[in-house]
């Protein structure tokens, strides 16, 4: 991404703000306004990227203790970043969204859409179908991510979840499952009835649309 002084100001991201609300920006974006300057190695939305890379490892668990070995992040700003993000996670809970349709969990990792990495993502779902937590399971590669039964499976064993919807981004914009993503499915099922966990749905997705395993009659 262009350093702020080569963005034109009206697309520089307060100004893209002020000027066309918070829900046009990129999660860098948004952090960028946040941090306000960036530091003599890195511009403001370079840092911000490293920070949301690892407030995405991080998810729910993310602390301003993760992000004060980035050069540049003092306790100041991580203590400002780690408020924010508590400010929000206290108003925007995903716990006892009621899930009716898979789909339904779609605001929850829409913000994931636009990454150039493939974010694959596991929603755990109580016995009343509601939301008990999002995570992000595993990072991949520009068109692939690797992922166990085991790493998406652990904490939703641990949390005494009775059903799992998964998610991924498709970086390349087409929605159609590859053959791994194919046989992930057919794996993950595998493991959730071993499990005694139901498999919903497994999604992918993108900023245009998404595509259900189950509405495509493929689960």
């Amino acid at each position: 991404m262009k350093k702020i002084k080569d963005i034109p100001q009206s697309e520089r991201p307060r100004e893209k703000l002020l000027k066309n609300g918070a829900a046009y920006l990129s999660d860098q974006e948004l952090l960028a306004i946040i941090l306000g300057k960036g530091t003599q190695k890195d511009d403001v939305l370079s840092l911000a990227g490293k920070i949301v890379k690892i407030i995405d490892d991080k998810g729910l668990l993310f602390t301003a203790h993760d992000i004060t070995n980035i050069p540049g992040i003092g306790n100041a700003k991580a203590a400002a970043i780690s408020a924010a993000f508590e400010f929000v996670r206290r108003r925007i809970k995903p716990e006892g969204l009621k899930i009716k349709f898979p789909p339904d969990i779609l605001p929850l990792i829409q913000h994931y859409a636009d990454r150039k990495q493939e974010h694959f993502i596991c929603i755990s779902i109580n016995g009343a179908n509601e939301v008990m937590s999002v995570r992000v399971v595993s990072i991949g590669l520009i068109n692939k991510t690797h992922v166990h039964p085991r790493e998406v499976f652990a904490d939703v064993i641990s949390e005494r979840a009775s059903a799992v919807i998964v998610a991924h981004n498709h970086p390349q914009g087409d929605l159609t499952p590859s053959k791994e993503d194919v046989n992930i499915t057919k794996q993950l099922k595998a493991a959730a009835e071993i499990l005694g966990l139901s498999l919903l749905d497994h999604i992918i997705f993108n900023t245009k649309g998404y595509y259900s395993f189950v509405e495509g009659n493929e689960l």
